[in-house]
């Protein structure tokens, strides 16, 4: 198992599907423990009644149907399906109000979907998933990426309130793939993935979304500059040792 998960932290997200669908082939007696540590690339679903478009993952799932975060109904249609209760439905509908006007800000795009359950501690758990598809065919709006993806998937464990103080823990996980096809560039492919937790021990004066909200918002700088630094400064990096610019190049020649 640990090998298993050693080579999925390795592999591009964009072949992740198929590199589980094989070792779920290998190791069958592994599988409830593969498809719950495996993050895999975000998939979207239109809710006819509503007309929108939500993201499907192992959290609003039940058997081979998704729930809507706008109907609060599955698709395909499910007659005994989990809900969440009316409450925590209530919470639902407006972080996803909420966290839809997040990514507008941050993401100038995208599809977001946030879905909550309760657990077995008297608390509950949200998972806030955005997905941006940033191609040119896609929601880029510059047009310089041939493909591009980004999937962010975030799940927050609420435990029970204890007084004025509740205790949040937070897992993220972003999926990136890119690639070019220019003049400039070339043909270039970039794909990773990066997963990090934080916990804390907020009061609940402010309410369970801003609490939700600030950590989301904490967490995703942090990866966007950790990506920034492994990936793109690594890259960069590596390109400038091999290749290095022109202008480094002619300042490095002898005077003849």
């Amino acid at each position: 198992m640990e090998a298993a998960m050693g080579l999925m932290r390795r592999i591009p997200p964009k072949h992740t599907e198929t590199a589980l669908s094989a070792l779920l082939s290998l190791m069958p007696h592994h599988s409830p423990d593969l498809l719950s540590q495996v993050d895999q690339p975000l998939q979207v679903l239109c809710d006819v009644e509503c007309g929108k478009q939500f993201i499907l993952c192992e959290y609003n799932r039940d058997a081979d149907s998704y729930r809507s975060p706008w109907s609060n109904k599955y698709h395909p249609p499910l007659e005994d399906g989990s809900l969440p209760s009316s409450e925590l439905r209530n919470l639902e509908i407006e972080a996803n109000d909420i966290f839809a006007i997040y990514r507008d800000q941050y993401y100038e795009g995208g599809i977001s979907s946030v879905y909550m359950w309760e657990d077995d501690n008297e608390g509950f758990v949200a998972c806030f998933l955005i997905k941006k598809d940033g191609s040119k065919t896609g929601q880029g709006r510059r047009g310089y990426l041939e493909e591009g993806a980004w999937d962010a998937i975030h799940v927050i464990e609420v435990g029970p309130e204890e007084e004025e103080n509740t205790n949040y823990r937070l897992t993220s996980t972003v999926m990136l793939t890119l690639t070019t096809n220019n003049e400039s560039s070339g043909t270039f492919s970039l794909s990773g993935s990066i997963r990090r937790q934080m916990s804390m021990r907020l009061s609940v004066a402010d309410g369970h979304l801003c609490n939700m909200g600030r950590m989301i918002e904490e967490m995703e700088s942090k990866l966007r500059n950790s990506l920034d630094q492994v990936y793109f400064g690594k890259t960069r990096e590596m390109v400038c040792t091999l290749r290095p610019p022109s202008e480094v190049t002619q300042m490095r020649m002898p005077e003849s």
